[in-house]
């Protein structure tokens, strides 16, 4: 039962991210864009997963609906800010080389703030662990590849867009 449940949430978990996505960027190729961080994030979720030994469970399954979050957090961290210095003039590379330096420690801090917080849990092995560990597990090797993929690969991929995304109302407001 609870996992039919999770097969329902995790695709309207998705979606609902996209829709927020879209709704920050209003631009479905920058929503497009920014997900990418997210099957870059459940790919080294898995091979923790598979190098611990441990099988998808519920309790990772949860992980990996955090990991979304982290996931996402790190690559607005570093596009939004990016964004911002091409309104202001700066050419592509220019935002993207200050960006990358201005914005490394942010989304290290984000992310390594969750990766290390479980990772007692992740190498825990007491009484209570078969529902922490799972989770923990997920959530740390997920972290690795997020911040590889977001201070890497992030930056190449929106360079490669172009166009700089519409102004949000927040935008115009400041």
């Amino acid at each position: 039962l609870a996992q039919h449940r999770l097969a329902l949430l995790v695709p309207i978990a998705f979606g609902m991210i996209f829709l927020l996505l879209y709704w920050a960027y209003r631009s479905v190729k920058y929503a497009l864009v920014q997900i990418l961080t997210v099957p870059v994030a459940v790919t080294g979720g898995v091979w923790a997963l598979f190098l611990t030994g441990h099988h998808l469970s519920i309790s990772a399954s949860l992980g990996f609906l955090s990991l979304f979050g982290i996931a996402v957090q790190d690559g607005m961290i570093l596009i939004n800010f990016v964004s911002n210095l091409r309104r202001e003039g700066l050419s592509m590379h220019e935002a993207l080389v200050q960006g990358g330096n201005l914005r490394v420690r942010p989304v290290l801090m984000t992310a390594l703030l969750a990766g290390l917080g479980l990772l007692p849990a992740a190498l825990s092995s007491g009484i209570g662990n078969q529902a922490q560990k799972p989770l923990a597990i997920v959530i740390v090797g997920g972290v690795l590849t997020t911040i590889a993929f977001t201070l890497l690969v992030l930056p190449v991929v929106y360079s490669l867009t172009g166009n700089l995304p519409k102004e949000s109302k927040e935008d115009l407001l400041t």
